[in-house]
């Protein structure tokens, strides 16, 4: 169903909006879903960059890769920590302040790092201004969106926001690759920036907070739903959520798989997978090249897992999710090479596949359980995600160090990835509350 009625049960409403009662047109929603993705896309910029900085900057300062992981661990741990405290600030002052803010914030951070010359410089910029700009357009962004603007198609529209980013990094890897490669990776750093303030007038012109702004329903939802008024004490509110969420066993399930996630994703392939294939003699345009690869099919993957989020049991997706996973990891010491051949590219689609496949299916049991604070519940649920990509960071860029390869942290990473599919099966899915939001997945 691509079309929404705008025809409300409030005469004002209908005048406010401007439209005739009983027109049809395709629903305000979907254009702040597009506007949303672009965003992502725009923001996804800075994401592809850390693998492809930590040969040239090993080169430049003689940093340790122990040192510059350290650095990307500030980055994704900020990224996943502040991701809940975004949400409840997106309730407080709008998700178009927020997000504009953040955009400015990363923008200012990646262009500060062409002038550094020691490694708390860089801890500085890229693993404080960019984490905490990139934690305020997380994940949480989108579920914000999604729960704000749909009722309806709540797990498509997960797996298609979700995939913004694969597409970013589609998009920006080759480029900034190609940069790095051939003219130094400050004019990359610079680039990074720049697309990240582009986005910010798509942000602020097209944008919209609630559906009652444009005085519109949600995406499939039976009555008109009155904007809520701001909330105060964003900061307490969201520590109030984790107190109250803490509480149960759901969450912790929930923060422990989505922790193993990122370590198999951000933490250990997008960080460490250039370098790693880099030391099989594999060029470094090469390399990134397949990780835009992965892209591609991050993209199928997640919007079929929204797909199937809305029809299956999303505990049993996460689980076939996470095997799947593991298995393809502990296959990967043995594919890498001078140059890419096809086992190596089947790995690529693999993977691809099940890259952020996880998500749809894990906002559908934040919104099961959590209702109306699912979306902070999910913040911190990602925060967890970030701390588990920001310790393989670290710790895979110290394995290297020591042990010359980076062939451990792949076993480990596979044998994590089991773990979690057997957390995710226990997970016991209740009933939500009655003040759930309406067309909530049961």
């Amino acid at each position: 169903m691509l079309y929404g009625v705008t025809q409300t049960t409030e005469p004002a409403v209908v005048e406010a909006a401007g439209e005739p009662r009983g027109s049809r047109r395709v629903h305000r929603a979907w254009s702040v879903a597009a506007v949303t993705f672009v965003t992502i896309i725009g923001a996804a910029a800075f994401r592809s960059l850390p693998g492809l900085l930590i040969d040239p900057l090993h080169q430049d300062f003689g940093w340790s890769r122990g040192t510059i992981g350290a650095a990307v661990s500030v980055n994704l741990a900020l990224y996943g920590l502040t991701a809940p405290f975004a949400a409840a600030l997106m309730d407080r002052f709008g998700i178009r302040k927020v997000v504009a803010v953040a955009l400015t914030v990363i923008a200012l951070g990646s262009g500060l790092t062409v002038w550094m010359t020691a490694a708390w410089q860089l801890m500085l910029c890229w693993g404080l201004l960019v984490g905490l700009g990139s934690g305020s357009m997380a994940l949480a962004f989108a579920a914000t969106v999604t729960n704000r603007w749909f009722t309806e198609r709540r797990g498509l529209v997960t797996g298609i926001l979700t995939a913004a980013s694969a597409s970013g990094q589609l998009i920006f890897l080759p480029l900034l690759s190609w940069i790095v490669e051939k003219h130094d990776w400050r004019p990359a750093a610079v680039t990074v920036a720049l697309a990240a303030l582009a986005v910010v007038p798509f942000v602020w012109l097209l944008l919209r907070d609630h559906p009652a702004d444009v005085g519109l329903k949600p995406y499939g939802a039976v009555e008109f739903v009155p904007k809520p008024q701001p909330a105060v004490g964003a900061a307490r509110r969201a520590v109030t959520v984790l107190v109250k969420a803490s509480r149960t066993g759901t969450f912790w399930l929930l923060a422990g798989t989505f922790a193993i996630c990122g370590a198999s994703t951000n933490g250990l392939v997008q960080t460490h997978f250039v370098p790693a294939a880099h030391d099989h003699g594999m060029p470094v345009q090469a390399a990134a090249s397949l990780l835009a690869v992965i892209g591609v099919f991050d993209v199928v993957g997640t919007i079929a897992s929204g797909w199937f989020t809305d029809r299956f049991e999303p505990r049993r997706l996460l689980a076939v999710y996470y095997a799947l996973r593991g298995v393809s990891l502990l296959f990967l010491p043995m594919l890498l090479a001078p140059s890419v051949h096809p086992p190596m590219l089947f790995f690529i689609i693999f993977y691809g596949l099940d890259w952020v496949a996880t998500v749809p299916p894990t906002v559908a049991l934040c919104r099961e359980q959590y209702g109306d604070d699912s979306a902070i519940v999910f913040g911190w649920v990602l925060a967890s995600h970030q701390v588990g990509a920001a310790l393989i960071a670290l710790l895979g860029g110290v394995a290297r160090d020591v042990f010359g390869s980076y062939d451990m942290v792949w076993y480990a990473s596979g044998a994590l990835c089991a773990a979690a599919a057997l957390m995710a099966l226990v997970i016991r899915r209740r009933p939500l509350p009655v003040t759930a939001p309406v067309g909530a997945t049961a």
